[in-house]
């Protein structure tokens, strides 16, 4: 390479990541408490001093650094153990809105699991006045519609089900808009939690699973099957089915993709090595996300950049990913058709 194409190189880099930081976006697969700032987990580790977590945001670095996918819902659940009351609900809600804003995110699905911090003793009317609070705020003062996905912590068990299919049906906030499964697959089949599915649709959420992740594609088929999954979050193990690939590609059932995530909790062994292109290349609806960015030292505007260097795109290709979470989305028309709209005009800026 001589050093007028290297030149060359970093400035479409450059530009690129320009062109990503200022894409109006939507985020999917995006966690509650994964999403604590070190800033924040800072500040609520010392209002909670008997925690182990550092209340230092440089040692948080560290203490994020995970060994594997076990050792990350150890440190997760750590963290959770911060949120005590509906204060501490409503800081980290208005604080992961304004972080998400600094970046052009202009519509979130954020999944929160309450049974975390109900079994905690925080009363289930207060923890859902304290996250719709935060929600009117966010879209008032930031610009940024939140939306949220209740899940079950999967290593909870049924209890944890129950609690949570109780908590979105009898409690439902009015920006709750669908239902998911989170924490480890790993011994957790996903069968067992279809009474709960079978409430929440009954209801009208959306079902939105965690499938593939760290377990093979039968996982996912589970996932489509048994829970009516209306998007898989992660599903990186589909790769390993052409047949699921086609059934996913065929029925445009999107996957909610988190390469940062899937390289930190060992899903996958870096990101050469990541299936985007094989999910892409076979047809599929992809979104990219970031799961618990802070956790994973990224955010969206870098798997937006980390997804354009594994497909190649240029910013035409990048917006064209933005449109895919629109569309993979549970926004209203109305708004769909704003966002759309409003990456159509950044796109006609850059190449204008």
């Amino acid at each position: 390479m001589t050093a007028h194409t290297d030149t060359t190189d970093r400035a479409e880099r450059r530009d690129l990541t320009a062109f990503i930081a200022g894409l109006p976006k939507a985020e999917l697969h995006v966690h509650h408490v994964g999403s604590a700032s070190p800033r924040i987990v800072a500040e609520l580790a010392a209002r909670h001093p008997e925690s182990k977590v550092p209340a230092d945001a440089e040692a948080l670095a560290d203490y994020f650094t995970f060994r594997d996918f076990a050792h990350f819902i150890d440190v997760y659940l750590s963290v959770v153990d911060l949120i005590k009351d509906e204060e501490d609900v409503r800081l980290l809600t208005y604080e992961v809105a304004r972080d998400m804003a600094a970046q052009n995110i202009r519509y979130a699905e954020l999944t929160v699991t309450p049974f975390s911090s109900t079994r905690r003793g925080i009363a289930p009317q207060a923890f859902m006045e304290a996250i719709e609070d935060a929600r009117a705020a966010a879209a008032r003062e930031f610009g940024l519609s939140l939306r949220w996905c209740f899940d079950i912590p999967g290593e909870a068990g049924l209890e944890a089900a129950e609690e949570t299919v109780r908590l979105a049906c009898e409690h439902r906030p009015e920006g709750l808009v669908s239902f998911g499964l989170g924490g480890p697959e790993i011994g957790v089949p996903r069968p067992q939690f279809k009474p709960h599915f079978d409430r929440a649709i009954a209801e009208g959420l959306h079902s939105v699973p965690h499938a593939g992740e760290t377990t093979g594609p039968a996982t996912v088929w589970d996932a489509l099957t048994v829970l009516r999954a209306e998007r898989i979050g992660h599903g990186t193990s589909s790769a390993q089915d052409p047949a699921l690939l086609a059934h996913l590609a065929e029925h445009r059932i999107p996957l909610e993709v988190c390469p940062t995530s899937n390289v930190a909790t060992r899903a996958v062994p870096d990101l050469e090595h990541h299936p985007l292109r094989s999910m892409v290349d076979a047809g599929v609806l992809v979104t990219i996300n970031s799961d618990d960015p802070p956790m994973f030292g990224t955010d969206l505007c870098t798997e937006y950049a980390i997804a354009a260097r594994l497909l190649e795109l240029d910013a035409a290709g990048v917006a064209d990913l933005a449109r895919n979470a629109v569309t993979a989305s549970f926004m209203e028309p109305d708004e769909a058709v704003r966002l759309n709209a409003e990456i159509d005009a950044h796109l006609a800026a850059h190449d204008g």
